[in-house]
C-alpha cells in the first residue's frame, strides 16, 4: 500500500521543499469528502501506479486508508518529470465519471496490406460507479482492413457503464502506411 503524509503548508516555498525532498504532489479528493493535500515518494507512486492491477489502487494518508483512481496528472514539458497527480477517492456506489484505458486484442487483416493500427482515443470517459468499471476496454482488430475504424457505438455495451464521449468518435482505425 502507498503511504503518503498530509501537507502542512500549500505555499509554493513548502511544495518546493517537498520537491527537492523527493516527494510528488496531491490532491485527493471525494463527493462528500474534504480535500486532502498529500506527497508521496515519487519513485514509490510511479512503482504503485505501474504495478497496479486494477483502476483503483490503496493508498494510506495521516492513518487513513483509501483507494483511488489518478484523475489526472501534470508532468515537466522538459524533463517528463511528474510535479502534481489529482487523485479521486473510488467511493462505492457513487455514480462518477472514470477515463478507462483501450488496448487492442488480435491482428488486423490491414496489416498485410501496408496499414497500421491507430489508436486516437487512448482512454474513453465512462459515468459509472466504481464496482461496474472494467480495467480496460478491449477492441478486437482482427477483422479490420485499411480504411476501417472502430467508433464508440461500434463497441460491446458494458452493463451499469455510459460512456460520456459521442457515440461517433472514432476509437481504433487502420490507416495506410506512409
Amino acid at each position: 500500500m502507498l503511504q503518503g503524509i498530509v501537507r502542512e503548508s500549500i505555499l509554493k516555498s513548502g511544495t518546493n521543499a517537498l520537491r527537492k525532498d523527493g516527494y510528488l504532489i496531491a490532491n485527493i479528493y471525494g463527493k462528500g469528502i474534504a480535500n486532502i493535500n498529500a506527497a508521496f515518494k515519487e519513485n514509490e507512486y510511479i512503482r504503485t501506479v505501474r504495478n497496479k492491477e486494477t483502476l483503483a489502487f490503496p493508498v494510506s494518508v495521516d492513518g487513513k486508508e483509501m483507494n483511488v483512481v489518478v484523475q489526472s496528472y501534470e508532468s515537466h514539458a522538459v524533463t517528463g518529470k511528474l510535479l502534481h497527480v489529482d487523485l479521486m477517492i473510488a467511493q462505492t456506489g457513487v455514480l462518477t465519471h472514470y477515463n478507462i484505458p483501450v488496448s487492442t486484442t488480435g491482428t488486423a487483416f490491414g496489416l498485410k496490406n501496408k496499414g497500421l493500427v491507430n489508436i486516437s482515443k487512448t482512454r474513453l470517459r465512462v459515468k459509472a460507479a466504481i464496482e461496474n468499471i472494467p480495467n480496460s476496454i478491449v477492441v478486437d482488430v482482427t477483422p479490420m482492413d485499411v480504411g476501417d475504424s472502430r467508433l464508440i457505438r461500434d463497441l460491446a455495451k458494458i452493463e451499469n457503464v455510459t460512456f460520456t464521449d459521442s457515440d461517433r468518435v472514432a476509437v481504433v482505425s487502420i490507416i495506410k502506411a506512409k
